[in-house]
């Protein structure tokens, strides 16, 4: 049995939140390339170095990763594919707690080396522009503690008071007695929560390349021969998926793998990429980051959540003047999928969720 152990640096440049492993880089510079030395060209190192460093680690594993065969290009054998394919799944079942460990470390950091940094923390259904928008609050002395977690369980962290900002999506204009409406109304409250403009994405269906099962939409799934790759209880995107079934009459129970529980959109575009599953829910983004082809199904708005007391808090007004810049808004349109949407702008909860609807009380004449 291999041991794993784990190491971080610090570096002022922007990178992956996906742990690196040295031989699993080479491993995928060669599957990439087909080739040793430009294998080795990709990652800035000699032709010896690589090919030392193969042969060596073949000598401590006591399994051959490379099929050398002289004139032929390189190629991995069956055990170096199981490593890559092993290594794949487990980053994208890991991501999020990998990237909550590193914005615990990032947090501490931040602090030590700028005491005048703005720490804001989140809890926040999983994003990809969130992650970009972290990426960009590097430069503005706003650290973004971001933790990624379900749509309710963020707003339940903001009640609780254990994050600032809470970060949550629904379709657009969500029609009344919808299931969001159910599940989101009795935690958010006029008056206490502030609903701040973020961003409108696209969510459908994940397939492989060519859609080559040819799916239009979520009533593909309800033949139960189709393997779907479903969302973790409590995610938004989870609770999309029901709400859109139960307009549509179509029983979850006829779709397979309906129970299954992958813990982020990438996990969801893996399991698809890898021949797990033939199709999923999720954005767009992750689909295109992986090569896949998306079917288009519904557009939400994804929505940052704060308490009205909050939002004079240093932390919050550098967050409002970062979303509402042009570089920003460039950066978020050019996301497969994505599209500014009243970014940085502090909204009226009856004017984003229309669950909210108050009738202007009539004064008798006088």
């Amino acid at each position: 049995m291999h041991r794993i152990q784990f190491h971080y640096t610090l570096s002022d440049t922007r990178g992956s939140a996906l742990i690196r492993n040295p031989l699993l880089d080479l491993l995928h510079a060669v599957e990439d390339n087909g080739s040793i030395s430009a294998a080795a060209r990709q990652l800035g190192y000699s032709y010896r170095h690589v090919w030392g460093e193969l042969k060596r680690r073949e000598a401590e594993l006591e399994h051959a990763l490379i099929v050398w065969e002289k004139g032929q290009p390189a190629r991995l054998t069956e055990f170096g594919t199981k490593l890559l394919w092993a290594e794949r799944q487990a980053q994208v079942r890991l991501q999020a707690q990998i990237e909550n460990l590193r914005a615990d470390l990032e947090r501490a950091y931040a602090v030590a080396f700028d005491d005048s940094t703005h720490v804001l923390s989140f809890h926040a259904s999983h994003d990809d522009a969130l992650s970009a928008l972290r990426e960009q609050a590097r430069g503005q002395k706003l650290h973004l503690d971001i933790r990624f977690t379900g749509s309710v369980d963020a707003i339940r962290a903001l009640n609780e008071g254990r994050c600032m900002m809470a970060g949550f999506h629904t379709r657009l204009n969500p029609p009344r007695g919808s299931l969001a409406q159910r599940t989101y109304k009795p935690m958010l409250k006029p008056g206490l929560h502030k609903i701040i403009g973020f961003a409108r994405r696209t969510q459908g269906l994940i397939v492989a390349p060519g859609n080559p099962l040819g799916l239009t939409g979520l009533h593909s799934l309800a033949s139960g021969k189709l393997r779907f790759a479903n969302r973790a209880l409590g995610a938004g995107t989870r609770l999309l998926l029901e709400e859109l079934l139960d307009e549509q009459g179509i029983s979850a129970s006829s779709i397979r793998g309906f129970d299954s529980a992958e813990p982020s959109h990438a996990a969801v575009a893996q399991a698809v990429a890898s021949g797990q599953a033939d199709v999923g829910l999720g954005i767009e983004a992750a689909a295109r980051a992986r090569g896949l082809d998306f079917v288009p199904v519904v557009e939400e708005q994804y929505h940052l959540a704060c308490l009205k007391s909050a939002l004079n808090e240093a932390g919050i007004q550098a967050l409002l003047t970062l979303l509402g810049s042009e570089q920003w808004q460039r950066t978020l349109a050019g996301l497969p999928g994505y599209a500014p949407e009243h970014c940085g702008e502090v909204l009226a909860m009856s004017r984003v969720l229309p669950w909210w609807r108050y009738r202007t009380q009539k004064h008798p004449a006088t």
